[in-house]
């Protein structure tokens, strides 16, 4: 009876432990938004390129920055964002020799700044201007000091009776 009621529980363990992973298979799927915080989708806005794109430069372990870089510069290349261009940058990141983002983009005639413009940076507003320095005529007058009062007289030292 023991036997029974032990290969019971370890089934139905088993079967919650696969009901709660398919569960969260299809949690993530459908939760891309919410977990990558809308930069999937920012990304295909920006670059008007699909889901899959974007999925295929994920499992290749690229961070969405690195995903920014490659899009950006397979843009600026002939023929704009393609499989063989795409190809092509991962192939100079990966090397021989390793290049680093700004020199594959170098490479290809253009800068990371350019591609870039700023898009991560913060909107900068019109400095306000700042007040001049008052002349210094213009300055109020110091008030006058109190006068410090006298010193206090020292009492004189009372005399020691002799010993």
């Amino acid at each position: 009876m023991k036997i029974a009621t032990l290969c019971l529980t370890a089934g139905l363990a088993l079967f919650a432990a696969s009901h709660a992973a398919a569960e969260d298979a299809a949690e993530k799927k459908e939760g891309t938004v919410a977990r990558d915080g809308g930069r999937s989708a920012k990304l295909q806005e920006d670059y008007k390129v699909d889901d899959a794109r974007v999925d295929g430069l994920r499992e290749r372990k690229l961070g969405y920055g690195e995903i920014s870089h490659v899009l950006g510069i397979a843009e600026t290349m002939p023929g704009g964002i393609t499989d063989a261009n795409v190809d092509a940058i991962m192939a100079l990141r990966a090397g021989p020799p390793v290049m680093g983002w700004g020199q594959i983009a170098k490479k290809q005639g253009t800068t990371l700044g350019k591609i870039r413009g700023g898009a991560d940076a913060p909107v900068k507003s019109a400095k306000p201007e700042k007040a001049g320095k008052p002349e210094k005529g213009a300055r109020p007058e110091k008030a006058a000091r109190p006068e410090k009062a006298a010193r206090a007289e020292r009492p004189a030292k009372p005399e020691r009776a002799n010993r």
